[in-house]
């Protein structure tokens, strides 16, 4: 059974899709809240598998309960899915800084509503490396968003040998953010933001898919990332990989 907190301040879109999940099987929702501050008191007590998290609302945005909530010890096992539109691109990456694990369109058809809650759920980001690295691209690096904020465009990439990715002398030594991560693992990482799965991470580095996956799980243990998107903005925003690298 996969349990949901449905948060919206709009009456119309929380009964939505709670109507949406409720009507499936293993799918139960176990409460709503209309606002950000109600939405972190609610998931302590209900302790949900999946919230499913609007961004614009008052007293606390979605963006700040994502925060509060994927920075719980306690609710270390509750995903957020983010409730959006797009036109709110911009705020997608301060959403993934959050530990949100995915988003869903709030015109997106009710069964892509219920795959998105249980992937979630199961673990998996909805939003690819490849795709989270054109938000990054868009929105925080220099000149790309609003805000100007980001990696400072510095690093280049850098291997685990201490080489570029052309095999020139690297730009700058090991972002301090990263110094904790082996050799193995920072080249791993390096892999992961260039959108590589684990298949192809074990076939760049001659390795098994299931000591990729292990490498993968280790990196987000130390750099207390929730899934691989987030990998991806650590990635850039330390200046570890440049864009267009």
């Amino acid at each position: 059974m996969t349990t949901v907190l449905v948060v919206d301040d709009q009456p119309l879109i929380r009964q939505a899709v709670t109507d949406i999940l409720d009507g499936e099987d293993g799918v139960e929702v176990v409460g709503d809240a209309v606002n950000g501050r109600e939405a972190v008191m609610r998931a302590s007590a209900l302790k949900p598998d999946v919230v499913v998290m609007d961004i614009r609302m008052p007293e606390l945005d979605g963006i700040g309960a994502t925060a509060e909530i994927c920075a719980d010890p306690l609710l270390a096992e509750t995903k957020v899915l983010i409730l959006t539109t797009f036109e709110e691109d911009e705020y997608l990456v301060a959403a993934l800084r959050a530990g949100a694990s995915g988003f869903i369109g709030k015109g997106a058809e009710p069964d892509e509503i219920v795959r998105a809650v249980r992937a979630v759920h199961a673990g998996e980001s909805l939003l690819s490396p490849v795709a989270t690295r054109s938000l990054i691209e868009k929105y925080v690096l220099p000149g790309g968003g609003r805000d100007g904020v980001g990696a400072g465009g510095g690093g280049g990439s850098v291997s685990a040998s201490g080489e570029s990715s052309s095999g020139a002398a690297p730009s700058q030594a090991v972002p301090p953010e990263l110094a904790h991560l082996t050799d193995r693992e920072r080249e791993v990482l390096l892999l992961v933001a260039r959108g590589r799965a684990n298949a192809e991470i074990a076939t760049d580095l001659v390795i098994s898919p299931h000591t990729a996956k292990t490498h993968v799980n280790r990196i987000m243990t130390k750099l207390d990332a929730h899934d691989r998107a987030q990998l991806v903005i650590l990635a850039y925003e330390t200046g570890f990989l440049a864009p267009g690298s």
